[in-house]
């Protein structure tokens, strides 16, 4: 009985709906676009999560950096104080004394803008240059898919040899193998001896375009005395993580020359506290996104209590002829509250379609996969059930307490 009660009340929503199509397919945009915002928003959020998660966990929790720290203002007189560099020196020499268990990477970015040629056709310059020693490729997470890595040898000479990204590959050698091509890099030849494997773009960085050389061949060729260096260190054993850094700690202090009293100038970061920091800043970005969303919602429960309003008064006769044969209050406040709730979930659907689809659009730009984040699908549509609601109680009430005598002379 109530399931015959309720879907003929749903008939009677969509024959109203249908009279004053217009209104309707307005309201339902405005609730859509809002959704959208919400939705679309908090998915690509979600795919931003996604590629962070999969680009700084290749790395592995085992894994820390070792960087100079940033300038900082002393509070007060205003001073700038300016920390050194980690430079080639130090670099090498904390490689050699830190005798922990673990993988240690001395490496550098180069250039961010370099310029490749293979015979007659080039690159655009936007390719990056890396300049790793034979563990680099090991903490870094990257792997080889053709070819192979420098030898010891080579890095010692630091010879011009060069391994290149699947995308470099793709540009300059295609259909052709690159394994012992020649290619320029700015003015000088390098030989081809391996490709990595990819690793897609990820959150503005596009690691497939990246080039590795020898660490002395990037000394030489494009680095100054005021070159920041970075170390990478991975330790064979996860869960000594911790102490490993603190060795690292002690080490790096003994090659910067600090006494006891002076605290460290440098940073040392885990890969995974980079990534708990980011995931920290993302949150307030969310909670924007999602006060604009409300927003918007807002101003569409507003359109939508507007138009159930004009709806009342539009259907005063209506309402006067189903009281006199019997209609019950409830029953009318039932049929235009399905009526606001119908409209919305309409738009709530159409807004969670859409904001999925924006999502996912700016998830292929930033290289992550394709998802559907059903928790804010949901949530989207809740929304939008609740805002049927609250705009649709008080023309309901307002219906419902028509006078049956005074409606059937309404004109």
């Amino acid at each position: 009985m109530r399931n015959s009660i309720l879907i003929e009340n749903i008939r009677i929503a969509l024959r109203s709906i249908r009279s004053s199509l217009l209104r309707t397919i307005l309201t339902i945009l405005i609730i859509a676009l809002g959704i959208t915002s919400l939705t679309g928003i908090l998915t690509s959020i979600d795919s931003i999560k996604n590629s962070l998660s999969e680009n700084f966990m290749m790395m592995g929790a085992n894994t820390f950096s070792i960087t100079n720290r940033s300038s900082n203002i002393r509070m007060g007189g205003g001073e700038i104080i300016r920390y050194p560099v980690v430079d080639y020196k130090q670099a090498q020499e904390f490689k050699e004394i830190y005798d922990f268990p673990a993988y240690t990477s001395v490496f550098i970015h180069a250039t961010y803008t370099s310029t490749l040629r293979y015979k007659s056709t080039k690159s655009n310059p936007n390719i990056s240059i890396i300049g790793g020693d034979e563990n680099y490729f090991h903490t870094s997470g990257i792997k080889i898919a053709k070819g192979r890595v420098f030898s010891k040898q080579e890095l010692i000479n630091g010879g011009n040899l060069v391994i290149i990204g699947p995308e470099i590959e793709e540009i300059l050698f295609e259909n052709t193998d690159p394994l012992n091509k020649q290619l320029t890099i700015g003015s000088s030849q390098y030989t081809v001896i391996g490709v990595m494997e990819s690793k897609g773009s990820g959150f503005g960085f596009n690691a497939d375009k990246d080039c590795v050389i020898p660490l002395l061949n990037a000394k030489l060729n494009y680095m100054t005395s005021s070159s920041n260096y970075n170390i990478n260190v991975m330790a064979m054993n996860p869960s000594q993580i911790d102490a490993a850094i603190g060795e690292a700690t002690a080490k790096f202090r003994l090659v910067r020359d600090l006494s006891p009293s002076e605290d460290d100038n440098f940073n040392i970061s885990k890969s995974d506290s980079l990534i708990e920091t980011l995931m920290d800043n993302i949150k307030y970005i969310t909670m924007a996104a999602t006060i604009i969303g409300l927003i918007t919602l807002l101003g569409a429960s507003i359109g939508l209590m507007n138009i159930m309003l004009v709806s009342v008064a539009e259907r005063t006769r209506e309402i006067g002829v189903r009281k006199a044969i019997g209609a019950k209050n409830i029953a009318i406040k039932r049929q235009f509250l399905i009526e606001a709730i119908t409209i919305t979930f309409f738009g709530g659907v159409l807004g969670a379609f859409f904001g999925i689809l924006v999502g996912n659009i700016i998830s292929v730009v930033i290289g992550s996969s394709f998802i559907i984040p059903w928790a804010w699908v949901f949530l989207g549509i809740g929304i939008s059930i609740l805002v049927g609601i609250i705009s649709g109680i008080y023309p309901a009430i307002k219906a419902s307490k028509l006078d049956p005598i005074d409606s059937l002379r309404y004109e």
